[in-house]
């Protein structure tokens, strides 16, 4: 590989502006142009850090008809940086594609370290963090009883990304495979002013979110079998 030829990887906060490293921000604007999910939500970083960079909208719906373009951008020297809307690009969001054809063009990986909401959500949970498995966002139809059923016999702690719409619909689903006496851990709005965390068996959660309306971004953390 090419060390001058880099596409630069880098980590945004998942809620607090102020979880972002120097070096991210030193990252961002050295570089030519910016790729992101949306604009209008990384506009609000850029401009709290003075990070005076185009910023260009990649995405699910277009990264492939694009991905080629931004390819030859790079082989043609220019710094190229790649963030989402929230935490590591790639880890359920756009970046996987552009990271894959940049390796099979001879292009350096520079990917900083950074937020991700899975390891906050996990070391907080009290639930055990040797081991465990990530599963990202469940399917919400085809292969969903699939995926929850793996659940069910794995003995790894599970990591689940899921919508507040979608939350009760899994805490029920898990209560009827695993019992209602599996412990989860709720993980909401982490490092936002209305971060909040819930414990406690699958039962008495669904009790304290029966009636109660759920927003924000939400890590559900199981403990395994």
């Amino acid at each position: 590989m090419n060390n001058n030829i880099i596409l630069n990887i880098v980590p945004t906060p998942i809620g607090n502006l102020d979880d972002i490293t120097f070096r991210a921000i030193e990252t961002l604007k050295n570089s030519d142009y910016i790729l992101c999910e949306d604009t209008r939500v990384s506009k609000k970083l850029l401009l709290k850090y003075n990070i005076d960079v185009p910023l260009v909208s990649f995405h699910s719906f277009n990264e492939h008809k694009t991905v080629g373009k931004h390819i030859n951008q790079i082989l043609s020297g220019k710094q190229i940086s790649l963030i989402s809307d929230a935490g590591t690009p790639s880890i359920s969001d756009p970046g996987f594609l552009i990271v894959r054809e940049s390796i099979k063009n001879g292009i350096e990986i520079n990917c900083l370290p950074g937020p991700t909401a899975l390891i906050p959500a996990l070391v907080n949970s009290g639930l055990s963090s040797e081991r465990f498995v990530f599963e990202g966002f469940l399917p919400s139809k085809k292969g969903r009883s699939k995926r929850l059923k793996n659940i069910e016999e794995e003995t790894r702690s599970i990591v689940v990304y899921e919508s507040p719409k979608r939350l009760l619909r899994l805490l029920r689903e898990l209560k009827e495979i695993l019992g209602e006496g599996r412990r989860v851990s709720i993980s909401r709005e982490i490092s936002k002013v209305f971060q909040e965390n819930l414990r406690g068996t699958i039962a008495e959660i669904i009790s304290q979110l029966d009636d109660k309306k759920i927003k924000g971004e939400i890590v559900v953390i199981i403990d395994g079998k």
